[in-house]
């Protein structure tokens, strides 16, 4: 079907918006790297005024006026750099980089349909403009620096449904906002259901807050709600400016609002702090290297198919022809994997996507709080499949503002400690095995394991004479609610966050690891998996029933020999093999089946899980083969111990282990591996 000019025009569209995000990160990471740099910058000066440039064109040519107005005077900036009629300040870097940000917010309310007001085009315009001609700044419609202090400020909270279930409380955040200053609060009930079709997990009011006070600030609000910024949105105004300038919706909602209308479009848009969060995907741009594989594939197999299609007409088949057959079946599980293949590599992004936006980040919460950070970037070419990457820019950015504020001492604290004022965080991917490793690491002072005891004793989540483990010391600072921070920040300090950050890795089938040294600094490491739909498993029986054993996790099987069997402190049954003790566990018990006798020959599957090692006691081992995830959460509930389920050739279903948390059962308590033969 012939498709209309409307059809071709809106297809355009959404390339350039897409385009235009890409443009836009390469402006910024440009404008970044102009800031505090040595000698000469004529390439990466190029580089800025071309993105601009391009965005300039394309809004033209469809129209975006507002968008075309801002990146041509962006341009003309960038181009006096060019013709070296004036250099880079921090001034005119924080202009143009605040003219990102505004970019970034029309073309969020262009795709949604909607316009950002003209005097926020016009103000942010002349500002540029003056600067050219060493002007003074044209007034602001919107206060430019968050935390210029005013007499009054309204605003507007509207929680996500989700919210309750990050461990925040409205009530909790209201009351520590009336402590700014006098408050007048109004509850929004229009999105509360009827009692009967009310979920007591879901949270369905909004509140409207006037606020006045002698020292009231934005950036004291924004501490306020800085740990719900993902969860809620949040909008702050002047009520003296409101009626200068409207904010559009927001392109793009995270949840659904089922039959409540949105907030009035002329309430105004604040400025938020950077927010690293990764754009979604909603298309991949592929390289014409994996289309040329693809299509060599499809050729393969219908070449196959041919083969295996002339013995369809046959009514006898001999012995030759049986051969025949078999080799056409082969050649068709071959190409079939191969075919796999490439379809997964074409879903696979690299993740820049996610660390493109983090210098940014770390540049605005560094002058936030007052302290020098270099941060380093490698490993974003690494390809994740685009669902894992979409998952894994929030708990990115917790575990970024953490080194930042918890992490890297002042740079005062840092000259006493013999370090360079200049703290440094590390963002890097690389491949492990079948998985990808992403980690967080700063050169910080580390983590105090005295003050978390402490602060554990003080929870009772520990005994006055209790003596954790490591992995104990690694759960508190997981554990909902638990913090060390002396006082809160407007970045972080509640006790929000890292169980956040391991639940939701955990939800993507990988997990989270720490090592720290005091003075040191901290590594945070994430393990994930390199897509979540196809694993490589190996099959084993224990009794009547099949398991899924992820094979990238097996490290070796080996024969059960019973000499080799020991005791620790009448408890736990260790295994030696070779110089190593390795704890075992009947996985049989572990996953509810009745207590059988052992048999004598019965093996033994050691994995890898969170570093360590623990054997899986099995009756066989079957087959290896590919199997489809599919999630029990879904389609039943969570279950300790089984990460998902699929469906095997002969129609059975088989449940797939989750190794980790296996291991967590194992060295959790000691009874876990009583099971006495």
């Amino acid at each position: 079907m012939t498709k209309s000019l409307s059809d071709i025009q809106r297809e355009l569209l959404g390339t350039f918006f897409e385009e235009s995000i890409e443009g836009l990160q390469q402006l910024e990471s440009g404008l970044l790297s102009l800031e505090g740099a040595k000698g000469p910058q004529a390439d990466t000066i190029n580089d800025v005024f071309r993105a601009a440039h391009s965005i300039k064109g394309g809004a033209g040519s469809f129209g975006l006026g507002e968008v075309a107005s801002v990146a041509h005077a962006m341009e003309s900036l960038l181009e006096d750099f060019r013709a070296e009629r004036a250099r880079p300040s921090r001034e005119s870097l924080a202009l143009l980089l605040e003219g990102v940000d505004w970019l970034r917010k029309a073309l969020d309310a262009r795709r949604a349909g909607n316009t950002l007001p003209s005097a926020e085009c016009d103000t942010l315009r002349l500002r540029l403009e003056a600067l050219r001609t060493h002007l003074a700044p044209a007034p602001v419609a919107v206060e430019a620096t968050p935390a210029a202090v005013v007499q009054s400020l309204r605003v507007l909270f509207r929680p996500l449904p989700r919210l309750l279930e990050s461990g925040n409380e409205p009530v909790r955040l209201l009351r520590e906002l009336c402590k700014l200053g006098e408050a007048n609060v109004t509850v929004d009930t229009s999105r509360l259901p009827s009692l009967a079709d009310m979920d007591p997990s879901l949270c369905y009011l909004s509140w409207d807050i006037s606020l006045a006070g002698s020292d009231l600030s934005q950036a004291a609000i924004q501490e306020v709600f800085s740990w719900v910024d993902t969860d809620a949105e949040v909008r702050i105004e002047e009520p003296a400016r409101a009626e200068l300038a409207a904010v559009a919706p927001a392109a793009k909602q995270t949840e659904q609002y089922t039959g409540s209308p949105a907030l009035e479009p002329e309430r105004p848009q604040p400025t938020p702090l950077h927010d690293a969060r990764p754009e979604t995907i909603g298309s991949i741009r592929v390289g014409v290297d994996k289309i040329d594989l693809l299509m060599n594939m499809v050729g393969e197999l219908v070449i196959t198919q041919s083969m295996l299609g002339v013995l369809d007409h046959e009514t006898e088949i001999d012995a030759r022809r049986i051969e025949q057959l078999r080799e056409g079946l082969g050649l068709l599980a071959r190409n079939t994997r191969s075919l796999q293949e490439s379809v997964m590599r074409l879903r696979s992004v690299p993740i820049s996507v996610v660390f493109s936006r983090f210098p940014r980040l770390v540049h605005d919460l560094g002058q936030q709080l007052g302290k020098q950070v270099e941060l380093k970037v490698s490993g974003e070419t690494t390809e994740i499949d685009k669902t894992v990457v979409e998952k894994l820019g929030d708990p990115l950015v917790h575990l970024v503002r953490n080194s930042l504020d918890h992490g890297l001492e002042s740079p005062e604290a840092r000259r006493l400690a013999g370090k360079s004022e200049v703290g440094r965080i590390e963002l890097s991917a690389y491949h492990h095995g079948g998985d990808v490793v992403v980690e967080v690491r700063d050169d910080g002072k580390g983590i105090n394991r005295e003050r978390i005891i402490e602060r554990a004793r003080s929870l009772g989540q520990l005994g006055a004479d209790e003596v954790p483990s490591d992995e104990a010391i690694r759960d508190f600072i997981f554990a909902p609610g638990f913090s060390t921070a002396a006082a809160v920040t407007d970045v972080s300090g509640r006790g929000v966050g890292m169980d956040v950050v391991r639940r939701n890795i955990r939800a993507l089938g990988g997990d989270v690891f720490i090592e720290t040294a005091v003075g040191k600094g901290t590594r945070i490491s994430m393990r994930l998996p390199l897509t979540l739909a196809i694993i490589d498993g190996q099959l084993i029986r224990v009794g009547d029933h099949s398991y899924v054993v992820p094979l990238l996790s097996i490290i070796e099987s080996v024969q059960v020999e019973p000499k080799r069997l020991t005791r620790f402190e009448g408890k736990r049954e260790l295994y030696r093999l070779r110089d190593q003790l390795i704890p075992t566990i009947e996985l049989g018990r572990v996953l509810g089946q009745n207590k059988q006798q052992r048999s004598e020959d019965s093996l033994m599957v050691i994995v890898e899980t969170e570093g360590d090692h623990i054997g899986l006691l099995v009756d066989e081992l079957l087959a290896q083969q590919q199997v489809v995830v599919k999630s029990l959460e879904t389609n039943y509930e969570r279950v300790e111990g089984l990460s998902g389920a699929t469906i095997l050739g002969d129609g059975s279903v088989a449940f797939i282990l989750d190794t980790a948390a296996i291991g967590r059962m194992v060295r959790g308590s000691n009874n876990a591996s009583a099971h006495a033969a």
